[in-house]
């Protein structure tokens, strides 16, 4: 059986980038790995082995197309709201929490923001689905 080990998402500002799902998401550098013309950086916390893989292309200056094929990054959270408003205090922008209903129920409470490259990522509350 296969397993989901990494994502990969191509940023300009390292630094930047790395601050960003630092302070958001609380991932750090797991490994670095540079080779000629581009590095490759691993970042995970101890929430997940999954890893975020971020590729730096040396001397890239002009912003990525993201094109219309990328969808979102998600991660779950304890408390969707504590962490609407910490996002929102350390200025990272969230867009608004919102409740999806399916049938009638409840199905999702989320957020997205953006990173510093404007990849998207939903931040869901933690339960049914999105454990």
């Amino acid at each position: 059986m296969a397993k989901t080990i990494h994502s990969m998402i191509r940023v300009r500002d390292e630094a930047r980038s790395l601050a960003f799902y630092a302070e958001a998401f609380g991932l750090a550098v797991a490994d670095r790995y540079p080779f000629d013309g581009f590095t490759l950086i691993y970042l995970s916390n101890p929430e997940s082995e999954f890893e975020l893989e971020l590729t730096v292309n040396d001397g890239r200056d002009a912003a990525y197309d993201l094109g219309d094929g990328y969808g979102h990054l998600a991660v779950s959270v304890e408390d969707v709201a504590a962490e609407h408003a910490r996002f929102e205090a350390a200025g990272l922008k969230p867009g608004a929490l919102k409740t999806m209903e399916r049938e009638g129920e409840p199905f999702a409470r989320f957020f997205f923001v953006a990173d510093p490259d404007g990849y998207k990522i939903e931040v869901l509350q933690r339960g049914g689905r999105f454990l």
